[in-house]
């Protein structure tokens, strides 16, 4: 699918006004999915005990949504060029306002996590569609300032989430985890409606066609794939047949899908992409930093609750300073890189991640240690996320013609959706083998930095400085 109708820009229109209502639409959008992922996590055990279910029954409130993201993410290119971006992602924000209003209506664990999966579709759209909008209206020279206020939702999230949710679990109820996204949801499509740039007429060019044998490849692959591997870092064994299986299914399924990509005209995802060079390094990059730094995010929470015996709102409240890091540092960075040299920027945010997440292994290791030690060594990490992860999406699509805009976006949400489920199954069962002590903390924290570090490799391909024509 190599059309992007949807993000073509006419001459003329790119101003800052256009890229300041997109942004603003987009950005709230974002911060509504972000904020659900983190809330629910957090009330897992409230809902298990209000509908009476093992908390494995309930995990699959969390899994249905994953999955069904996971199904809808390869349709968003074609999507943007069949339906435009701007009734693509208004269609996102109703999927997902509905499913928000149906879950809070749930009356059972069955009719919840249904209807946490047209949640998830409508999620599964958001970011993808948001991403390709924003870039089609951004020039060069606010392309940075563009991926940096796409980040926002990365430093909102963490942050207000826990907090957010423990508040409403606490004073009101389990429902208002969902009903918390209506008028946030009513605003966003309001503002779609009116401030987003209406799509171009299609003209005399036929429709694109959905590749249905490639969708009946990557959508039920990619599910399998992270089924698999979050069945098998919940149980701490890849190789229990409950997720081998799976895993190997949708692996086999990616592939088949990858051949067919590349073999046809017009495939579901261009992965033709990969051979520029750029944004195939971009994708390896990204695809090892996300694996060590999403994969690491559970060690916290678990280290203050089961090692230090802190309440949830307290290991919340630690995860501000973190947060703040990351969003700060990643908004300076993710407009540097429009001015220096990405491959300078990018590796030394690799290596200051690297160096934090193995000083906060050290630090967990250790009994009665300060909590300010460990949290300034989280913070370091966060120093180094912000440096890599939004200037690295920005590097990797800058360049691009902007009718592939709408495949890199798609493509580079794919690849941050199976690095982060591959590194926290990874991290999880790292954990639970050497055990949830100092020791078993120390262990999964000083392999998730060794994955941080591995992004060094492939970031030697990144560009020496920015193209400038």
């Amino acid at each position: 699918m190599t059309t992007a109708r949807a993000v073509d820009t006419a001459p003329g229109t790119d101003s800052a006004a256009v890229l300041n209502r997109t942004l603003l639409v987009v950005v709230i959008g974002s911060v509504m999915s972000v904020l659900d992922t983190t809330i629910v996590n957090v009330a897992l055990r409230s809902l298990s005990e209000a509908f009476h279910a093992p908390l494995e029954t309930t995990q699959w409130t969390v899994t249905a949504y994953t999955l069904a993201l996971a199904a809808v993410v390869p349709t968003a290119a074609w999507a943007m060029a069949r339906l435009g971006a701007r009734r693509t992602y208004l269609l996102a924000l109703v999927l997902f306002t509905l499913g928000s209003l149906l879950a809070a209506c749930a009356w059972d664990m069955v009719s919840l996590i249904v209807f946490r999966a047209v949640q998830g579709l409508g999620g599964g759209l958001l970011m993808p569609v948001g991403m390709a909008m924003a870039m089609g209206v951004a020039d060069r020279e606010r392309y940075g300032r563009t991926m940096a206020l796409l980040g926002l939702p990365v430093l909102v999230g963490p942050v207000a989430g826990p907090v957010l949710g423990g508040w409403l679990l606490d004073a009101l109820s389990w429902r208002w985890i969902f009903l918390v996204n209506l008028p946030v949801g009513a605003v966003a499509s309001v503002l779609a409606a009116k401030l987003l740039r209406p799509d171009p007429p299609r003209g005399a060019a036929p429709a694109p066609r959905l590749d249905v044998p490639g969708l009946l490849m990557l959508s039920p692959g990619l599910a399998l794939l992270l089924f698999g591997l979050a069945h098998g870092g919940e149980r701490g064994d890849f190789t229990a047949p409950a997720a081998l299986v799976p895993a190997v299914a949708g692996a086999a399924l990616i592939t088949g899908f990858t051949g067919r990509a590349l073999s046809v005209r017009h495939p579901l995802l261009d992965l033709r992409l990969l051979a520029d060079r750029t944004f195939g390094v971009s994708v390896a990059v990204l695809a090892l930093f996300s694996c060590g730094y999403f994969g690491s995010m559970l060690l916290g929470p678990v280290y203050w609750q089961q090692v230090r015996g802190w309440s949830p709102t307290g290991t919340g409240l630690l995860g501000v300073p973190v947060g703040l890091a990351v969003g700060t540092t990643m908004q300076v960075a993710a407009r540097s890189v429009d001015k220096v040299s990405p491959r300078r920027l990018i590796r030394a945010g690799i290596a200051v991640g690297a160096l934090g997440m193995a000083l906060t292994g050290l630090q967990f290791g250790l009994e009665d240690v300060p909590a300010w030690r460990p949290v300034a060594a989280t913070v370091m990490l966060g120093v180094g996320a912000g440096m890599v992860l939004m200037p690295t999406m920005t590097t990797a699509s800058r360049d691009l013609p902007k009718e592939r805009l709408a495949a890199a976006s798609t493509a580079l949400s794919i690849n941050a959706q199976v690095s982060a489920s591959a590194g926290t199954a990874l991290v999880s069962v790292v954990l639970g083998s050497a055990g949830l002590d100092p020791a078993g903390f120390r262990t999964a924290c000083l392999v998730a930095a060794a994955l941080l570090a591995l992004a060094l490799l492939p970031a030697t391909g990144l560009p020496a400085r920015r193209r400038t024509g």
